[in-house]
Parts: structure tokens; sequence; C-alpha cells
């Protein structure tokens, strides 16, 4: 690891170091869904969601309570809806000799933790 920082800023640092300028995408090669995402979140915190409607009308309930938690909104789909996303950070580990040190469950867990101290601090956020 690069003597300054931690490995979420340690890309940052190692372009940084670079002579001229250059664009770098950092990313972990890896794919994974908004849904998988939410499902790791709640896990994280102790409960389970399942999936119930489909397209616009599906809703993510709490096993355990029956709440829902998660409604799809329209809103905020992509204006050209894109079935799949995957960062190729070659250029990075080739240039910069970095490569992703944190998983995609180590980063959700940061993630949630994040917020629930944000809202420990100022619940009405």
């Amino acid at each position: 690891m690069s003597p300054c920082c931690d490995v979420r800023t340690e890309a940052m640092w190692l372009m940084l170091q670079e002579e001229e300028p250059e664009d770098f995408v950092i990313a972990t090669g890896e794919v994974h869904s908004v849904r998988e995402f939410v499902e790791k979140a709640f896990i994280h915190v102790g409960k389970t969601i399942v999936w119930e409607g489909k397209d616009e009308k599906e809703v993510g309930r709490c096993q355990e309570t029956g709440v829902v938690h998660v409604k799809v909104d329209p809103k905020y789909f992509r204006p050209t809806e894109v079935d799949y996303l995957q960062g190729d950070s070659t250029k990075a580990y080739q240039r910069l000799g970095w490569k992703p040190k944190v998983t995609f469950e180590e980063l959700v867990k940061e993630m949630v933790d994040a917020d629930i101290q944000l809202m420990k601090k100022n619940p009405n956020a």
C-alpha cells in the first residue's frame, strides 16, 4: 500500500504521483445489481428482504416484520437503461500498480455503517 493513505484513497494518491494528469478507471471489475446491494445492506443490519411484484410495482419487504422498506422509483432509471455495467481498471493496474483491496461485502458494510452513524448524529436528515 502507498505510504500516505488507506485503501479508500490509495488510487487517488497513486494518480497524483503521475507526472502528467490522466484519467483512470478505478473499479473492482465485478458486476453487482442494485438488488444485490440492497439485500447485502439489509443482511448487515439483521434483516432479510423478500421481493414482491414486478417492474415499477416491485417492493422489498422485510421478511421478519412484513414492512415494505424498498420501492422502485422510475425517476431513478437511466434515460437509456444499460443492461450490463462493468468497470475495467486494467490501466490503473498496469500504470499505477493499483488493484482493489475491498470486497463488495466490505464496501456495502462500510456504506451502511456510515449511514447509520450519520442518522445517529442527525436523525432528521
